[in-house]
C-alpha cells in the first residue's frame, strides 16, 4: 500500500536452468531493469497469471504479452540478451548464503 516500498526478486529454481523454462523469470528480471514502476506493476500482474504461464510454456513469445505504455524495444533487447548466468547466480546465492533448498521460497524484509 506504500509507494515507498521496494521489491526485489531472487530466483531459486528447483530444476535445471534452461532458456525454455526460464521465460517468466527472465521476463520479471527484464521488466525490473527496463520499465517504469507503473508499467512494471501491471506487467508483473499479467506475467504471474496462470494463463500467461501456460501460453509461454506452449511457445508464445513474451513480447506478445507486453502491455501498452511499456518500452517494448528496450524490453525486447534486454530480454534477448539476458543470459542464464544471472538466474544461476540467484540460485547460488539462495542456496549458499540464504541456505534455501532448491525451489524453496522465502520472504526477506529489511535484508533479514
Amino acid at each position: 500500500t506504500s509507494s515507498h516500498t521496494r521489491v526485489g526478486i531472487l530466483n531459486n529454481p528447483s530444476s535445471k536452468i534452461k532458456e525454455d523454462n526460464t521465460a517468466i523469470a527472465r521476463g520479471i528480471l527484464t521488466a525490473f531493469l527496463t520499465q517504469s514502476n507503473n508499467s512494471l506493476k501491471s506487467f508483473l500482474s499479467k506475467l504471474t497469471k496462470e494463463e500467461t504461464a501456460k501460453s509461454l510454456a506452449a511457445g508464445a513469445k513474451i513480447v506478445k504479452i507486453l502491455l501498452p505504455g511499456m518500452d517494448d524495444d528496450t524490453f525486447e533487447k534486454k530480454y534477448n540478451t539476458l543470459g542464464l548466468d544471472v538466474i544461476k547466480t540467484h540460485q547460488m546465492f539462495c542456496q549458499e548464503v540464504l541456505k534455501l533448498l532448491p525451489g524453496q521460497m522465502a520472504v526477506m524484509s529489511n535484508g533479514r
